[in-house]
């Protein structure tokens, strides 16, 4: 028997971007309770890096009302399955009109599993040329932002890059020795 196991479930809210489930769950004391349940699909985050210069991208996150820093990094709503280097490399495009010699895999993460099924891909992009943003609607107002990689890093030690998957993007680069 799994620690929990599901009852029943129901979809509360759905939209192109998300799924809002409440599971009815029993655990293995036999007590009963809820979990909310949000399913995203997967995306992919990109450090494009060329020599010691960084793209990131700023843009207006609504539920913040703030202007925020991070880096390019994004899903496919209407491809779920996609081919995570393909995402990378299409979103990467997408944001910063960049397309790369070489994505190199980093890793695959959970973004915030205590109640998101959601988990993304990082790659390093590195051979960069550049080219047209393509950007959403919800993009319109992105804007490219380059950088050292020590100006990065002390953004992200000072608290002024407070994107916790471009955060862990940089850390998990630097821990594997690809930056």
């Amino acid at each position: 028997m799994a620690d929990i196991e599901t009852i029943d479930s129901k979809i509360v809210y759905k939209n192109k971007w998300l799924t809002l489930r409440e599971d009815k769950i029993r655990r293995k004391s036999g007590r009963e309770g809820i979990y909310g349940v949000v399913e995203k699909p997967d995306f992919a985050i990109i450090l494009p890096i060329e020599r010691d210069t960084v793209y990131m991208v700023e843009q207006y996150r609504y539920t913040i009302k703030k202007r925020q820093l991070e880096l390019p990094q994004g899903a496919w709503e209407s491809d779920p399955d996609a081919d995570p280097a393909q995402l990378a490399a299409g979103e990467l495009k997408e944001e910063t009109g960049l397309s790369a010699r070489e994505m190199i895999y980093v890793g695959y993460q959970y973004l915030a599993y205590g109640f998101c099924d959601q988990g993304y891909h990082i790659y390093i992009a590195k051979g960069l040329t550049q080219g047209e943003q393509q950007l959403d609607t919800e993009e319109e107002d992105l804007r490219i932002v380059t950088m050292t990689l020590e100006t990065l890093k002390t953004k992200i030690i000072s608290g002024e890059i407070k994107d916790a998957s471009t955060c862990n993007a940089v850390g998990l680069a630097i821990l594997k020795g690809f930056i």
